[in-house]
């Protein structure tokens, strides 16, 4: 049975709901020699600046049980540097493109959004706000509603109207759906979720924190039960808003749970190191857990467990034991 893929990143139909996750892949080229770019439903690049960044110093990568942490800074060459470098090369595998962008400020941002509506071939934007803001003593953009809010209506003023916006959300907050919902108001299309978790290791050999930053974002596999749950709390409360799941996929199974969620999308990131083909091979595992599972539309099961939650309290409410009886 062959299963119905298709998937709506906002207005924009995708063939497949698999994307690669922004800082995983560079711009795609590192994951060519090991599979077809074209064929997953996107790549979605490491976040743009508007200038090139150095990064952080070194060491800036660390392992941990079941994940790692990594401290590289938003190193890059710039959005003139993408446009004229990677986007074309994108465009030239026949990939789709969704663009990260990150800022200092509202307007870096807006800025950014406007540089990529002139060009041709950007599939979407997701915005990556958990940046410092540095008109705010450097507090972070998606730790607060507010922050966050300006920073995607910037964007979405100067974004071209059929790009679809997404937001980034950080779980390193007290209440992610206000965040989405600020988000969404401010003219998000779709939201992305979890971006790496703030995380920090000390080496007990030197006895001194093992990355020159002192903090990372943890992702993998610990992080995935996080994911769930703040996909789930978002789709409960925005039931008609497409969510980009992601955060320690490994699996085509691991995706289903994602979408059950309440995910139309999932990236795949921290994988990618280890097994470079993983989006193409996440694919045709998630396909199989569809078939086998008798279900021949992607579409169907996107939020799903909820559903089934509604439908079991109502069979274990008194009132419906009542009217069996």
């Amino acid at each position: 049975m062959a299963v119905d893929l298709r998937t709506r990143l906002g207005h924009v139909e995708l063939p497949n709901p698999i994307l690669t996750a922004s800082g995983c892949a560079g711009a795609g080229r590192e994951l060519a020699q090991f599979m077809d770019v074209s064929k997953i439903g996107a790549i979605v690049t490491k976040s743009v600046m508007i200038g090139p960044r150095s990064g952080r110093p070194t060491p800036r990568m660390a392992e941990t049980p079941s994940g790692m942490l990594n401290s590289i800074g938003l190193q890059g060459p710039g959005i003139d540097a993408f446009l004229q470098r990677d986007l074309p090369w994108l465009l030239s595998r026949g990939a789709r493109a969704v663009v990260s962008i990150a800022g200092g400020t509202v307007a870096e941002y807006a800025d950014l959004a406007g540089r990529l509506s002139d060009a041709a071939g950007v599939t979407a934007i997701e915005v990556n706000i958990s940046c410092p803001n540095v008109e705010d003593r450097g507090q972070v953009f998606a730790c607060d509603p507010g922050a966050s809010a300006a920073v995607i209506e910037g964007v979405r003023a100067r974004a071209r109207y059929d790009i679809p916006v997404f937001a980034k959300l950080s779980p390193d907050v007290t209440d992610i759906v206000t965040v989405a919902k600020a988000c969404v108001k401010a003219g998000a299309d779709g939201l992305s979720m979890i971006n790496t978790l703030l995380g920090m290791v000390i080496d007990t050999d030197t006895m001194r924190p093992h990355l020159a930053g002192l903090t990372g974002g943890l992702s993998g596999p610990a992080i995935r039960p996080i994911a769930v749950r703040c996909i789930w709390q978002v789709r409960e409360a925005l039931p008609n808003v497409p969510i980009i799941g992601m955060g320690g996929v490994r699996t085509g199974l691991d995706a289903l749970e994602l979408i059950l969620a309440g995910a139309s999308m999932v990236s795949v990131g921290t994988t990618i190191f280890h097994d470079p083909s993983a989006c193409a091979r996440i694919l045709r595992e998630l396909e199989d857990e569809l078939t086998e599972r008798g279900i021949d539309r992607l579409a169907d099961v996107v939020g799903l467990a909820h559903q089934a939650r509604a439908m079991t309290g109502r069979a274990m409410s008194p009132n419906a034991g009542a009217r069996r009886r």
